[in-house]
């Protein structure tokens, strides 16, 4: 396995076009350096991941006024308004916004940290859940720069989270479906691994109980998010013969694949199941029947999180270390009471 090979100062000033003494210079001492000089040597600095003591020390000094945003899709359809709240806090308090798209690939969190030992980036913003794998690995005595989590909490760790109360909202969510007299409710979703997903099966799980309802294991399963996990696990249902007579679905995405299962085998929706979302993203009013879900205040949780991670940039204490906002139940055509249907004439369906 070929290693890469570290970038030297030399490399900096042959991609900046300037002297070795000038990249030194812009590094030490930047008020001494034209901003246009400065720029393109920050710009080689990036480029190459260059780095040296003096640079840690430029960054605590200078700021940037650059906030870098670390997610691992952007066409996640949640990413994009909370986007929008992000950037106009941003640009209310004269910063701007770098993106970068990770795609769960820890080469690429580590590159885009070039950013930060550059001094082109004063602080983060993690859509990821975890810190950036290049930074996990540092030096105890480096300090970290400023991060706020949004949508999935750090695991372990003192970064403020800004996102949805999670488990209040699979909580309403899974009660409107008891409060229609549905009483086997499946749960599409289950992870080992992400705290969204397991935060929401706590919601769903209190409903149930609040309700008096046991938990039945065989109605849980795995789902990662997307549409056609989401289907899968429609299917593995009907594989088992443990049908439910509602589907309390992770997000959207997975409601969406269930919601296909449902139609490819033929049933009518919400006669014969409901199906019941989360997050409230653009396509879910479209769908057929239109999917009932609990709609983020997306708006709201990047304006928040911006606004903490410019207090800590500021020197200032957060105003909370937790910000859970509220999911707000959007009623539309894909729950209603359940239909009595004998189990040959299910089984007759299945067949299709």
């Amino acid at each position: 396995m070929k290693h890469k090979k570290l970038a030297t100062i030399e490399d900096v000033a042959a991609m900046a076009g300037v002297s070795i003494a000038t990249v030194s210079r812009a590094i030490n001492e930047p008020t001494k350096v034209a901003d246009s000089t400065r720029r393109r040597v920050a710009d080689a600095v990036a480029r190459t991941g260059y780095t040296t003591n003096a640079m840690a020390r430029s960054l605590r000094m200078r700021r940037s006024n650059m906030i870098l945003i670390l997610a691992p899709d952007v066409g996640d359809p949640n990413f994009s308004n909370i986007l929008v709240g992000l950037e106009t806090e941003a640009s209310k308090r004269g910063y701007g916004i770098l993106i970068g798209n990770t795609q769960n690939d820890a080469e690429r969190e580590s590159d885009y940290l070039r950013f930060i030992a550059s001094n082109q980036a004063d602080g983060l913003i993690l859509f990821t859940g975890h810190l950036p794998y290049g930074i996990a690995g540092r030096d105890v005595a480096t300090p970290l720069p400023p991060m706020v989590a949004v949508s999935e909490p750090v695991p372990d760790s003192d970064i403020p989270f800004i996102g949805v109360d999670n488990v209040e909202g699979a909580r309403v969510a899974t009660e409107h479906l008891i409060a229609q007299g549905h009483r086997r409710i499946a749960f599409i979703g289950r992870s080992a691994s992400r705290s969204i997903n397991q935060m929401r099966e706590e919601g769903y799980r209190k409903a149930l109980a609040g309700a008096g309802l046991e938990v039945d294991p065989a109605l849980i399963i795995d789902c990662d998010g997307s549409t056609e996990s989401g289907r899968a696990a429609a299917e593995l249902l009907f594989v088992r013969d443990r049908l439910p007579t509602a589907f309390m679905c992770i997000n959207d995405a997975a409601a969406l694949g269930v919601t296909i299962a449902l139609n490819a085998r033929r049933y009518d929706l919400p006669r014969d199941f409901s199906v019941m979302g989360f997050d409230d993203i653009s396509f879910a009013s479209f769908v057929t029947p239109s999917l009932t879900t609990m709609k983020q205040p997306r708006l709201k949780i990047g304006e928040r999180a911006m606004d903490t991670l410019l207090a800590l940039l500021e020197g200032r204490d957060p105003p909370a270390q937790e910000v859970l906002l509220r999911a707000e139940l959007i009623v539309r055509n894909s729950v209603a009471p359940p239909h009595q249907r004998s189990a040959a004439t299910m089984r007759s369906f299945d067949r299709h």
